[in-house]
């Protein structure tokens, strides 16, 4: 590990702590020739499958780009961070149960509009408008409907 202040190669770990659900270490490291402290986090790097998308390209998995989509729908919403961060850990783990090497994007679309949905109507709505792509008013309003119904049950 390089040491951001000097890029000396050699440090030491002080203290390694994992996270609450095991998935990230937290290393406190010392830099063996300034002598400054840094921290650095470790995440596990799995294999995510490829999203084919709509037109047929091939695109890698982007944990960021979904976090941030769900950042915008959420805007302004009782949405925590952890809640978002949570939901997209949930959503790589049934990825990655699926067992393909690739998938279509509209899955991915879908079930991140089925956990929305659960935690948020709001961003729900927010969410589909954008991603499927309402031609008017009418299906807007339909989907507006099957929401509140569904609440209602």
């Amino acid at each position: 590990m390089k040491c951001p202040y000097c890029g000396h190669l050699e440090n030491r770990v002080i203290d390694s702590r994992l996270n609450k659900d095991f998935t990230i270490t937290r290393r406190r490291r010392a830099c063996d020739d300034c002598g400054r402290r840094f921290t650095t986090y470790e995440r596990l790097e799995v294999t995510m499958p490829m999203l084919i998308k709509k037109d047929g390209r091939r695109e890698s998995w982007d944990r960021h780009k979904v976090v941030e989509g769900l950042k915008k729908a959420c805007e302004k919403r009782p949405v925590s961070m952890t809640d978002i961060e949570l939901f997209v850990d949930n959503l790589e783990k049934e990825l990655q149960d699926l067992g393909e090497r690739e998938v279509p994007v509209n899955l991915v679309g879908e079930k991140v509009m089925e956990g929305l949905r659960q935690m948020d109507g709001v961003a729900y709505v927010r969410f589909a408008s954008v991603y499927r792509q309402f031609k008017d008013l009418n299906e807007f309003m339909d989907e507006l409907k099957n929401v509140l119904n569904t609440q209602k049950e």
